[in-house]
């Protein structure tokens, strides 16, 4: 039974009708142009709890566009996040890895342009104070940024991110709640990194939690990712349905709904 419910629930986080649900919604940086996608809440709520999410480093894919439907349908008005633009998407791993990078390393106009989606998110119907953001790889990174800029968030979730900063940014005291969930594998994130990242939430006051999965490496919750632990990224089924878990407890605690 247990197996039959965890492939129906893979089968509904990636039907067809997500295209059919799924609004494009166009919005700019000056003169970029952005392309992000919205999903009202199936579910009425006078809270309007809302969910900017932020995609791994290939941009908009098949994964993030059905962990919004799957949203959606607990009650989440969620947004997609365009990142890199009307031109400028990657058509490889190499040009992603390139232009993630830029974000990576100019943070701000990486806050830039997630402030804008989570605008986007607020004039589709979320209330401004009662969202939640979050991330999967690039994306999971772009979360901490968020924390990082302050932007008007109540709790952020990094799935498989990287966690670093420049070590020369100061660290602010923060009020948004952390989830970090992470590959205990994951051979992209190094111990000093992990270690790094602890003790500037410690210094942030924030309120944290770290949550590691075994046998799982880096982008576990991408069915795209293949099966092979050894390439350092692989799609692991049981941690992403516990990760998943885990998510919705957080959002229960964070949000209003």
């Amino acid at each position: 039974m247990k197996n039959h419910t965890f492939l129906l629930f893979a089968t509904i986080l990636f039907s067809s009708s997500i295209i059919a649900q799924l609004k494009p919604v166009k919005y700019a940086d000056n003169n970029q142009t952005l392309n992000g996608l919205f999903i009202k809440s199936a579910k009425k709520s006078p809270n309007n709890p809302g969910i900017l999410l932020l995609p791994a480093w290939l941009g908009i894919d098949t994964a993030s566009k059905g962990i919004a439907e799957n949203l959606s349908k607990l009650g989440y008005h969620v947004f997609i996040a365009d990142i890199y633009g009307e031109g400028n998407y990657p058509k490889n791993t190499t040009e992603a890895s390139k232009i993630a990078g830029h974000y990576k390393t100019n943070y701000a106009e990486y806050q830039k342009r997630i402030n804008l989606a989570l605008q986007e998110l607020v004039k589709s119907g979320a209330k401004a104070d009662n969202i939640v953001a979050i991330g999967y790889c690039f994306g999971g990174s772009g979360v901490l940024e968020i924390v990082r800029g302050h932007l008007n968030v109540k709790g952020v979730a990094s799935f498989h991110g990287g966690l670093s900063k420049d070590p020369a940014r100061p660290t602010e005291p923060t009020t948004a709640k952390v989830l970090i969930c992470h590959g205990g594998d994951d051979p992209y994130v190094s111990a000093e990194e992990i270690a790094t990242f602890q003790q500037e939430m410690r210094d942030a006051k924030a309120d944290w939690q770290m949550i590691y999965y075994a046998n799982a490496v880096h982008a576990f919750t991408n069915p795209e990712a293949g099966n092979d632990n050894s390439k350092g990224a692989a799609y692991n089924p049981i941690a992403t349905k516990r990760a998943f878990a885990h998510l919705q407890l957080f959002l229960d605690d964070v949000l209003k709904k």
